[in-house]
């Protein structure tokens, strides 16, 4: 195991845990967040299990279980893709970034797994 691996995957674990956290809290931003770009708050806690599952996946991925964490990585990356195309389609650009950095950390955690 690499240290840049390690740092993106346990990064990507904290990242999507935190806001798994505060979906599940129904937190003032979240609830923000999801009605301005049209998204049901009654989806909310199902998309925070997503978000929990994926950083389970990825933790249990780097405790050895590499094809599982390869997989939930790619599950997150499909995740957050669709995150950002709701937000290109609902025309939300002003906090665009946080999707993008949650699909960067997803994206960065398997392509560093699958090359270790």
């Amino acid at each position: 195991m690499d240290i840049a691996s390690v740092t993106i995957t346990c990064a990507a674990v904290l990242a999507n845990a935190g806001i798994a956290a505060a979906d599940l809290a129904k937190a003032p931003f979240v609830l923000a967040n999801s009605a301005e770009v049209g998204m049901p708050s009654a989806s909310i806690p199902t998309l925070a299990v997503l978000k929990a599952a994926g950083a389970a996946g990825l933790l249990l991925g780097l405790l050895g279980a590499r094809p599982l964490g390869v997989a939930a990585g790619t599950g997150l990356v499909l995740f957050y893709v669709e995150a950002v195309i709701t937000h290109v389609r609902a025309r939300v650009f002003h906090n665009i970034a946080f999707p993008g950095m949650f699909l960067a950390l997803a994206a960065g955690a398997p392509a560093l797994a699958a090359a270790r």
